[in-house]
């Protein structure tokens, strides 16, 4: 029972954070491990927990999903699900050890990228030829972080996509929901082929995900955009900090 809780508990939060902000995956992750499921399977477990908090969030940002009149969904879904892929079956190939040493300094880049946005748009345009927005060049190494270390996703996500020069922070927290689903799908898929998933933790923190993620857009729109953006950058922040010392004491 008491795993059970956490588990469930655990997922609404996670749920809730990747609706408003990203990050779900660090309330998610260390859940699973305390629970005693190993840390590679932990890993994959939690992302394809995150599946149905992710459509549910979709589903709460679909007006503001369908306003965007200028992304071409189609193309930034299929390059986000071939990236997906190519990242779940490097973590199925290689070891975590490797990659976490990026994921602290990854996650700063990405909060510092978002929470600096305008000047970041700012020296992007530019670079117009290497910050395309809507870039192939841009989302799809975004994507294969995503399918080998789901944690930080939407962070890195929101930051991708305030380079593109986006500012609707609804619109774009509908996007990364959508795609962030469809790269879960595509992990799913990928991850219970090759056995990697432990159904009855990844059902019990799935239902947690989807009562976060459906409550997560109506949470976003009550907060101030200031605030929400200072919020976005906290978890952001925190995240990082917690992965350096991680870095540091060598856990």
């Amino acid at each position: 029972m008491p795993d059970f809780a956490l588990l469930f508990l655990a997922g609404i939060v996670a749920g809730i954070m990747n609706a408003v902000a990203g990050g779900g995956t660090f309330v998610s992750f260390p859940a699973l491990v305390f629970t005693g499921v190993p840390p590679v399977i932990a890993n994959a477990t939690s992302t394809v927990a995150a599946l149905p908090g992710y459509l549910a969030a979709t589903i709460g940002f679909r007006r503001d999903l369908a306003a965007l009149t200028d992304a071409p969904l189609k193309k930034l879904s299929l390059w986000t699900v071939i990236g997906g892929a190519a990242g779940s079956a490097l973590l199925l190939l290689s070891s975590n050890r490797a990659f976490a040493l990026l994921v602290p300094f990854l996650l700063l880049l990405a909060t510092v990228v978002f929470y600096w946005s305008e000047p970041v748009r700012q020296i992007a345009a530019r670079w117009r030829s290497v910050v395309v927005p809507f870039g192939l060049g841009t989302l799809l190494p975004v994507a294969i972080y995503g399918g080998y270390f789901n944690g930080g996703l939407g962070i890195i996500l929101l930051a991708l996509f305030a380079m593109w020069g986006m500012s609707d922070l609804h619109q774009m927290n509908g996007l990364k929901s959508w795609l962030s689903f469809a790269l879960s799908l595509m992990a799913f898929a990928i991850f219970a082929f090759a056995g990697k998933i432990v159904w009855g933790p990844a059902a019990i923190m799935s239902a947690g995900t989807i009562m976060g993620g459906y409550a997560g857009p109506a949470i976003s729109r009550r907060i101030p955009r200031r605030v929400l953006r200072l919020l976005i950058a906290a978890v952001g922040f925190g995240m990082s900090a917690i992965f350096f010392w991680r870095l540091i004491k060598g856990v």
